[in-house]
């Protein structure tokens, strides 16, 4: 019988996202690949804490910090149907890139005009939102669908920093040299 890994640790969540190349976060996309949620072995929130648990906590927090620290092995994105995955640098080039990338010009009229914002400068979602005059309602839909398939599209990214405290988007070419 196949043992899980029993992962504690940032190093080890690395070692395990370049091992399998590509992993959902939170999810396992109905079993079609892996995920660090299966295999990271930390306490789930017990009755009566509060917040998440040191296992939510410790997941959501390397999704950020993998590709922060290690740029040039450990990759955070979004896949088509919008499951938030890392993956191994050699897997974005290899497989991942060559299949999803879409030329900018490809993509929604909103999406473009998303790209054009950020094109100019790094921008958080809600600067963006205010940028573009983002109300509620269906232009929210909308919006959160255009920046999703820029990400799906390997337009834009969320920028690998420590220091960011909420998510800051680039163009994907900023920040991989492919």
């Amino acid at each position: 019988m196949k043992t899980r890994p029993s992962i504690r640790t940032l190093g080890q969540a690395r070692a395990f996202v370049l091992r399998v190349g590509q992993c959902g976060i939170f999810s396992d996309d109905g079993g079609r690949m892996p995920s660090l949620w299966n295999v990271v072995d930390l306490p789930e929130r017990q009755p009566g804490e509060r917040g998440w648990g040191q296992k939510v906590m410790a997941i959501w927090n390397w999704k950020n910090e993998l590709p922060a620290r290690w740029p040039e092995q450990v990759f955070y994105g979004k896949i088509p149907g919008g499951l938030a995955v890392l993956m191994s640098l050699e897997y974005l080039r290899a497989t991942h890139y060559p299949n999803q990338h879409r030329p900018i010009q490809e993509c929604t009229p909103l999406a473009q005009k998303i790209y054009a914002h950020v094109a100019l400068e790094p921008l958080t979602t809600a600067a963006l939102r205010r940028e573009l005059e983002i109300l509620k309602g269906p232009q929210q839909t909308q919006f959160e669908k255009a920046l999703l398939e820029l990400q799906v599209t390997l337009n834009v990214v969320r920028r690998n920093s420590l220091t960011d405290s909420r998510d800051t988007w680039v163009r994907f070419a900023e920040q991989y040299q492919l």
